[in-house]
């Protein structure tokens, strides 16, 4: 889209004289981060890390949030010898590794559990709908008066920077919600907005589509840029505003690359992948939350491939009050297909071990069912699925009592977890560092990676 605001009088090119420039997306005046702004502002923070020379090219991690809360113990932990006022209708089932049974409606994920690992003792949740929990480790309220703490995708975008200039870094695939803390893909905290998820939503992906200006034009850059010094120079009269340079043309090199456009085109996907994934239709028990949109997964794979090093998504619902069991067999048949598919997916293309794929909410579910056949929200204990990156796969870690209401055996912070995200990505968490706004270090998260996991 290129869009042209200002007088009516202009100049024998088209520009306005005093005007707000708006091609496919990249901002050029007072007010506003240009996506130039964001270009120079992650070549600033790169950084070396572990990359990896085979298979993706870079490391990369896709995190499937499942807001509202899952039920732990109507997923990976079935409780068969609790009363029947905890156990709930669930059976559980034998997965391809032996002793490790998980919920009947993952059989395809059962058959996947030796590419797996799942964490039945997660802890240091907060009773709060909030995805900072899944996507920083944070309290959304730390360092809040100072913006929060960055997500993992912002933190990678400032330390690593694009893969490929055309591709964003950090993605967010998540949907509108009604309520707006399930679709946040992850915030920059106190990195500020240069380094937000890239939302390629209807507004962001029309933006990034070139309607009203042939290619040919837009590749005449000697002849826009000039324009736009021009413009620049009328605007800034205090001359503090430095000209054109190559971030500039590093924004154009987006819109005249067809890779991210091209990423989120499913028509360029086979036929026979896209329904491996399903739909996810029809949604339900979706109210005010996230659909259970299984084509996101896919996207999310496509989006790491064309160079993208985290993308977030929010699947489904999860916030059971009422009607746990149909809800659980809903949501969850529909995500063992997708998120199946995509582990096999990311295998069959030999990145598995480059793309760690993370599934879980920001707390548990009660013990005890209660009179609406629902659980409510439980946060001394939570749950995670993960696969790739190169984990130490065919395992479960941690356990909680008879009655799942409290680990015995294992507690896992979710610190801990995102830990090892980072470092899958290649970052060392006792070691690395981002400057806040007061000018002083923080470290990523305080807690260490796990070794179960990476050792």
């Amino acid at each position: 889209m290129l869009t042209f605001f200002g007088r009516p009088a202009r100049y024998c090119d088209g520009l306005s004289r005093r005007g707000f420039l708006t091609i496919g997306g990249l901002s050029f005046g007072l007010g506003g981060l240009s996506l130039a702004d964001i270009l120079r502002a992650e070549a600033s923070g790169k950084t070396s890390g572990r990359q990896s020379t085979t298979g993706l090219g870079h490391k990369a991690v896709i995190n499937v949030f499942l807001a509202g809360g899952p039920p732990h113990q109507d997923m990976w932990e079935i409780k068969t010898e609790a009363p029947s006022e905890i156990r709930g209708e669930f059976r559980p089932i034998s997965t391809n590794v032996p002793g490790i049974q998980i919920c009947e409606v993952f059989p395809r994920l059962a058959q996947l559990m030796d590419r797996c690992a799942i964490i039945r003792s997660v802890v240091g949740c907060k009773d709060r709908h909030e995805s900072s929990q899944c996507f920083s480790g944070w309290d959304a309220t730390v360092m809040r008066a100072l913006g929060g703490r960055p997500s993992i995708g912002a933190a990678v975008s400032k330390l690593y920077g694009p893969v490929d200039p055309a591709v964003p870094p950090f993605i967010g695939l998540a949907e509108k919600t009604q309520h707006v803390p399930w679709s946040d893909p992850g915030g920059p905290g106190f990195l500020g907005p240069a380094y937000a998820a890239f939302k390629p939503d209807g507004p962001g992906l029309a933006n990034m589509k070139l309607t009203d200006i042939s290619l040919e034009r837009l590749q005449d850059r000697r002849r826009l840029l000039a324009s736009l010094d021009r413009i620049r120079r009328d605007i800034d009269a205090s001359g503090k505003l430095a000209s054109l340079d190559a971030f500039e043309q590093k924004a154009f090199d987006v819109l005249t690359s067809s890779k991210l456009l091209d990423a989120l085109d499913l028509s360029k996907e086979d036929p026979k992948i896209v329904e491996r994934y399903g739909d996810g239709k029809p949604y339900q028990y979706q109210y005010d939350g996230a659909p259970t949109c299984n084509e996101h997964l896919l996207l999310a794979r496509r989006l790491v491939e064309a160079g993208a090093r985290c993308v977030s998504l929010s699947y489904g619902r999860w916030d059971s009050h009422g009607q746990n069991f149909d809800l659980v067999r809903d949501h969850g048949s529909k995500l063992d297909q997708c998120l199946s598919a995509l582990i096999e997916d990311l295998e069959q293309r030999g990145i598995l071990d480059d793309v760690t794929v993370i599934t879980w909410g920001e707390f548990g579910r009660t013990p005890k069912i209660n009179a609406q056949a629902g659980r409510d929200h439980w946060s001394r204990v939570s749950c995670a699925h993960i696969a790739g990156g190169g984990i130490r796969a065919g395992q479960a870690i941690g356990a909680t009592n008879r009655l799942g209401e409290y680990p015995i055996d294992r507690p896992v912070e979710q610190q801990s977890i995102i830990a090892t995200l980072y470092h899958n990505l290649g970052i060392d968490t006792a070691t690395t560092t981002l400057v806040d706004p007061t000018g002083r270090p923080q470290y990523l998260v305080e807690h260490e990676p796990l070794p179960e996991l990476i050792g």
